[in-house]
């Protein structure tokens, strides 16, 4: 797919490399996730569900990002980081992506899932009787909750919430009271099911399912009693949903917030999406109405809203469309019923999700519940999900006479809501809930507990790249960390109590942490290295993250690079180094990998000369993270420990010739070439590697 060149983003000073455009590298990372629905060797359904994700993806970056862009187009800012070329830019390539998307739906998955007996049809291929049945379902499920509009001086155009589903609708003759407003607008609740499967008796062979905005498109005429329908589209537009809440200006932060749900639906419209057959002056209208341009305009060859149909992938019920089901392995560390804690007085536990389960996590933080001589449990919350597991255990903890402190951080994107509600009821038990520094969000996951054990007081804490999650635990990767090392539990506890009170931190002895100090330390690691290649020493620096995308690390790196330091960076997303640049880039490489799990896991290693670190971290390599969040970086000193988070977490990265891409110094992903080498996949290979420890413990 051509995609438009990337465009340098501008430095504080002339003499440095220009870095890529940040925005422009999100989208192409959606266009590697984009290429896993392309392989026929992934499984149909799985196909579909990567064609999902991309959709996801692109909503949450209108969503978040491209208000900045727009805003410059607005202005008419033609010079500043987001201006007019920037607007055109990434529409344009967001554009390419989305009508990729829909070929791919059209031509190449709807064809491959009808041979396999799954049909979505449309009202042209519906036979007599699923019509009938169709008719009878909107008639009976569909028409009671639809309320048209029909736009005139006292129904003036309605409130149209983020990303649901609407019609547009020209009509001729006259209403009821003889005027002849000609434009009506249908808003479709959300809680209408996007896929409908058909009764067995009637589907057509295999499954058949029939789209709701076929449905309501089939029927039209029947809202409209005595009018005749004219032309029409579905629609859907696409808001600013990024919550902006001053918090220092605010008495709670929690109302504020809840306050602030209520108008997300309805910020500023960045994107308006169309049926591809919609005509011009209906599509004129929907911009003039949004207040938005003609570049924001998306005319799509199919349901406007692609993400909803991954209902079908559990309405059809077709296993051998999906990836063999893969069961993690208790953790190889623990066993099943055996104290947690017991085995941490052992010495550490690193547990590799998804491949080990999160299980061992539950099981920790359960025996800190049930043991009378546990006095505190405190943990941090970020995104935990709908699963109650970690709740209910926090709050029976608190049933049980424990000490329970929580953090809440409340200004997660898009589960402000979800802990929202879980703030209020751990509170409603008599947790102790706080919302951890004002303006400041607090990234880092930890969970300590505090044990009396004769007459001293000894901590357990557990670290995590990810978050306490029991459902994203399946499909993430991440690394927990489980240890009683008194410096690093101390260091923990002097977070909790800064996250908690006014005071200021403590000195940590172990941790590393963002926004004091963790930026500071990784560049004077990076500059070691560098110093130490200047020297002719070995040196090296390999770093797995989500993002790298903060200025100042990125330097460091070219910095060191240019030293001599070889460099190696598994970027999963957005990265802004360009790598590979000759005279100024070329000991670094970049590499992305996309495979069956969200590569989550950040690590970073640094060698110069006989010295060699390992850390593990909650925070990304982004601006946001060293400067605007609470994060925590820790060193991983057992080297049995260091070897195998080097081996699994790196070195079968560094080698993977299945699911790696490479950036190229023109700012372009190209995917790995094989070149006679074995092909080897490293999620694969960790899948095969713990079934095996599974199998044999």
């Amino acid at each position: 797919m051509s995609r438009p060149s990337s465009l340098p983003q501008k430095t504080n000073e002339a003499s440095e490399i220009a870095l890529l455009d940040r925005d422009q590298s999100i989208l192409a990372f959606n266009e590697r996730v984009l290429d896993w629905a392309k392989r026929p060797e992934v499984p149909l359904l799985e196909r579909l569900r990567y064609l999902c994700i991309v959709s996801s993806n692109l909503d949450e970056f209108f969503e978040v990002r491209a208000d900045l862009h727009m805003s410059a187009f607005r202005a008419n800012d033609k010079k500043g980081l987001y201006n007019t070329h920037t607007f055109e830019n990434i529409y344009e390539y967001a554009r390419r992506l989305v009508n990729e998307q829909y070929r791919l739906y059209n031509d190449v998955l709807l064809p491959k899932l009808e041979k396999e007996g799954i049909r979505i049809l449309s009202h042209g291929e519906r036979n007599l009787v699923q019509r009938k049945w169709v008719s009878d379902y909107f008639h009976r499920e569909v028409r009671p909750l639809l309320v048209p509009v029909g736009l005139d001086p006292a129904h003036p155009f309605p409130q149209v919430a983020n990303k649901s589903l609407n019609f547009i609708v020209q009509l001729s003759g006259k209403d009821a009271f003889g005027k002849t407003n000609d434009i009506a607008i249908v808003k479709v609740p959300r809680v209408l099911p996007r896929v409908i499967p058909l009764p067995g008796k009637i589907a057509s062979k295999g499954v058949s399912f029939v789209l709701l905005s076929s449905v309501i498109r089939a029927h039209l005429s029947a809202l409209f009693p005595g009018r005749h329908v004219g032309q029409f589209s579905q629609f859907r537009v696409t808001r600013n949903s990024d919550l902006s809440v001053d918090e220092e200006d605010v008495e709670n932060l929690r109302t504020a917030l809840r306050r602030g749900l209520q108008h997300r639906q309805f910020g500023l419209a960045l994107r308006l999406e169309v049926s591809d057959s919609c005509a011009g002056h209906l599509s004129d209208f929907l911009l003039k109405q949004f207040g938005l341009p003609d570049r924001s305009l998306f005319r799509v060859a199919g349901p406007v809203n692609l993400v909803r149909l991954g209902q079908l992938i559990d309405l059809a019920e077709h296993p051998k469309l999906l990836f063999s089901p893969y069961k993690a392995s208790y953790p190889k560390q623990l066993t099943k019923g055996a104290s947690v804690m017991a085995r941490m007085r052992q010495g550490d536990i690193l547990i590799h999700q998804p491949f080990e389960s999160f299980d061992g996590v539950l099981a920790f933080l359960k025996e800190a519940v049930d043991d009378p001589q546990v006095l505190a449990i405190k943990q941090t919350i970020y995104r935990t999900g709908s699963d109650p597991a970690m709740m209910n255990l926090l709050r029976e903890g608190v049933r049980r006479g424990k000490e329970v402190t929580v953090v809440v951080e409340l200004k997660a994107r898009f589960d402000e809501e979800a802990n929202i509600n879980w703030a209020e009821q751990l509170e409603s038990v008599g947790a102790q809930v706080v919302y951890g520094v004002v303006g400041l969000k607090t990234h880092a996951k930890m969970l300590l507990v505090t044990r009396k054990e004769g007459r001293t007081l000894k901590r357990y804490g557990h670290l995590s790249t990810g978050n306490y999650n029991p459902r994203t635990a399946k499909l993430y990767t991440d690394l927990s960390y489980l240890t009683c090392d008194v410096a690093m539990t101390s260091d923990m506890d002097r977070l909790f109590v800064h996250l908690a009170s006014p005071s200021r931190l403590s000195r940590m002895r172990k941790l590393i942490t963002a926004p004091f100090h963790m930026q500071r330390k990784l560049i004077e690691k990076i500059d070691v290295v560098g110093a130490a290649a200047l020297k002719g020493l070995p040196a090296r620096v390999v770093v797995k993250m989500n993002a790298l995308t903060d200025p100042t690390l990125i330097h460091a790196l070219i910095r060191a690079g240019q030293k001599g330091a070889q460099i190696d960076l598994i970027v999963r997303g957005a990265c802004m180094l360009p790598a590979g640049v000759t005279g100024q880039t070329d000991n670094i490489r970049v590499r992305s990998i996309i495979g069956r799990f969200l590569e989550h896991s950040r690590v970073f290693y640094f060698e110069a000369g006989d010295a060699q670190e390992l850390f593990l971290a909650s925070a990304d390599w982004m601006s946001r993270n060293m400067t605007r969040r609470i994060e925590l970086g820790w060193p991983v000193n057992d080297p049995i420990l260091r070897r195998r988070i080097i081996d699994e977490c790196l070195l079968a990265y560094l080698y993977d010739t299945r699911n790696a891409w490479t950036l190229e110094a023109d700012g372009q992903y190209h995917r790995v070439e094989k070149n006679g080498q074995k092909v080897q996949s490293a999620q694969a290979l960790l899948m095969g590697q713990y079934v095996e420890t599974h199998r044999h413990k």
